[in-house]
């Protein structure tokens, strides 16, 4: 399956910034849609993407657990720094695999599916309005004109585990796929959209024609989407519009030779393995929860800096990751004999407040050092005079 992507962006004509961010990697698409102010937002969606994409790339679990993760790793910087404290942002992703879509979803960012012209919601808003609609409370019709639509119920980077909706689609040729934060929903009726993506061939065209009617609508968020169409990839087209794989002739066997049927695994061997998935996937759960609790300071990019995990590494995996990197300079302190063997091991602590509180000792005692006043220099006392 040949896979065609296109993607816009714009602030709208009332934010102050754009707190919206897209991804637009092959075969993985996703949009986000951040909150907590212009720069938290900003952070905290372009944060997500990137881990998103970076976790992707080292394949590091599925789509779902890369959500995940990037959801902790948001959360984290939201704790850490007080200038983004309280940001989130959806997320919807789409993985493409072949003839397969797996989206994996947070937030009210939305993921459509355009075949054979009928535009059809593959995803579900995690807001307050959206509850309030399927527990009877309101209509369909008073939800898109509520006042509190955009309040959302779900979000990353709010805790430290985060719900992720995960489903997979099939797709065909001719199949049109839609990205979308709330910038083009909240403006833009369905019946709207849906019009675009069946008349404007282009996917880029479509693109911007969509963000396009979003700010002529009020433009009262930022608005992104990706338009993925799909197509052959060059294998004949059977009548019925589904791809045809020719069929090769299988010679019948020898003469006097019965034909070999499948092998099956012996139940037994299917039972061990089950117990051994099983208890390696209690050892991996396992020894995240133990490498969550563990917190040191050490050495990152030549500075002083607050890890999470244990400073080792274990067949080419690091067992730690940085959780905030400070201004001071590692050789610095390092030069001070109580940190000298101790700072590139990692010095432990027992919790974050811990790491923190040796990280000002440091600080405290590089500063200390900077104001020793040194030899033959005004206020100095010189040991050789009389």
């Amino acid at each position: 399956m040949r896979v065609t992507a296109a993607a816009a962006t714009d602030i709208g004509l009332v934010r102050e910034g754009n707190e919206d961010s897209y991804l637009t990697e092959e075969p993985l698409f996703a949009v986000a849609d951040g909150m907590g102010g212009h720069r938290g937002g900003e952070v905290a969606s372009q944060l997500a993407v990137e881990t998103l994409e970076k976790l992707f790339k080292q394949g590091a679990g599925d789509l779902p657990d890369q959500v995940q993760e990037a959801n902790r790793v948001v959360f984290e910087r939201s704790v850490v720094d007080e200038k983004v404290a309280g940001m989130g942002t959806t997320l919807t992703a789409a993985l493409v695999e072949g003839d397969r879509v797996r989206v994996a979803h947070v937030g009210d960012s939305r993921a459509y599916l355009l075949r054979d012209g009928n535009l059809r919601l593959l995803t579900e808003d995690h807001t307050l309005v959206h509850r309030m609609v399927t527990e009877g409370e309101i209509s369909q019709e008073e939800a898109e004109t509520h006042p509190q639509r955009s309040v959302l119920t779900r979000a990353l980077g709010v805790e430290t585990v985060v719900d992720v909706d995960d489903d997979t689609v099939q797709v065909r040729p001719g199949d049109r796929l839609l990205l979308c934060t709330d910038g083009l929903t909240s403006m833009v009726s369905v019946q709207a959209i849906e019009e675009v993506l069946r008349a404007v061939p282009d996917p880029q065209e479509a693109a911007q024609r969509l963000v396009r009617i979003a700010n002529e609508g009020g433009g009262a968020d930022n608005t992104t989407v990706v338009v993925l169409d799909f197509s052959d990839d060059g294998a004949a087209a059977a009548p019925n519009g589904k791809t045809a794989v020719p069929e090769a002739e299988i010679a019948p066997p020898p003469a006097g030779r019965p034909p070999r049927s499948r092998r099956r695994l012996p139940r037994k061997l299917l039972v061990w393995a089950g117990i051994i998935v099983a208890l390696a996937v209690v050892a991996l759960v396992g020894l995240r929860l133990y490498l969550d609790s563990q917190w040191y300071v050490g050495v990152s990019d030549e500075h002083v800096a607050i890890f999470r995990g244990i400073p080792t590494e274990v067949a080419g995996f690091e067992l730690h990751h940085v959780v905030v990197e400070t201004t001071i300079s590692a050789e610095k302190a390092e030069s001070l004999a109580v940190y000298q063997d101790r700072l590139g091991d990692g010095i432990t602590a027992e919790d974050r407040d811990g790491a923190g509180a040796i990280v000002e000792q440091i600080r405290q005692d590089v500063e200390g050092m900077r104001q020793i006043p040194k030899p033959n220099q005004p206020g100095s006392t010189d040991a050789s005079g009389p």
